[in-house]
């Protein structure tokens, strides 16, 4: 006598709501992985922009090699403070994440350039390679706003194009022998240009057609 044939189970239709919530994860992860990084912080980077005008004016009159170091140490982490502040503000506002989707990817790739800069700037003070400061901060800082543009809006990773094509340009310029007006060496003008002018430019367009 035979085995008895199990019978196979009957298809069980899945629910309408079920299909539903799928297909809308799935949209959202799709919009999320798509869609960009849009909690830059137009007034911030005026602020930033601002702040490193007036820093560059501060260290240009410094008498040693020291406090001009000091001065632009003291305006990177405020500008950076009042830029990382005002971006979770701008975050906040439009519901954007900076640890998941666009904005994780923004910071993943702006950071690494950053660090390197920070190290190398170190490296390059204890060995008196003074002249290669100003390249080395506008081409590193140009890379990282790039990267980081990738994923946020179009004038973003432009600025950081020029960034990148000032710190090469200010790699042949005589930076530490050229005065612009009295103390104002070439290198701080150089520096104004790029971490004032670019960020306030780059500021007031974003403020004004990407919501501030």
């Amino acid at each position: 006598m035979g085995e008895p044939v199990e019978k196979a189970a009957p298809n069980v239709p899945v629910p309408l709501h079920a299909r539903a919530e799928d297909n809308l994860s799935f949209i959202r992860e799709a919009m999320t992985r798509s869609s960009s990084f849009t909690a830059v912080p137009g007034w911030g980077m005026v602020a930033m922009g601002v702040i490193a005008l007036f820093g560059s004016w501060v260290a240009a009159v410094q008498q040693s090699h020291d406090w001009w170091m000091l001065t632009w140490g003291a305006v990177a982490g405020i500008a950076c403070s009042v830029g990382v502040v005002m971006m979770l503000i701008k975050a906040r506002r439009n519901r954007t994440s900076l640890l998941t989707g666009p904005g994780r990817r923004f910071l993943l790739s702006f950071t690494p350039s950053i660090a390197a800069g920070c190290i190398l700037s170190e490296l390059y003070y204890h060995e008196h390679l003074d002249h290669l400061l100003a390249p080395t901060w506008l081409m590193l800082y140009g890379i990282a706003v790039m990267n980081g543009g990738a994923y946020s809006v179009k004038p973003v990773p432009l600025t950081g194009l020029c960034f990148l094509v000032l710190g090469v340009a200010a790699a042949f310029l005589p930076l530490e022998s050229v005065s612009i007006a009295g103390s104002f060496l070439l290198r701080d003008a150089i520096l104004a240009i790029g971490f004032g002018g670019l960020h306030i430019v780059l500021g007031v367009i974003v403020a004004t057609k990407y919501g501030g």
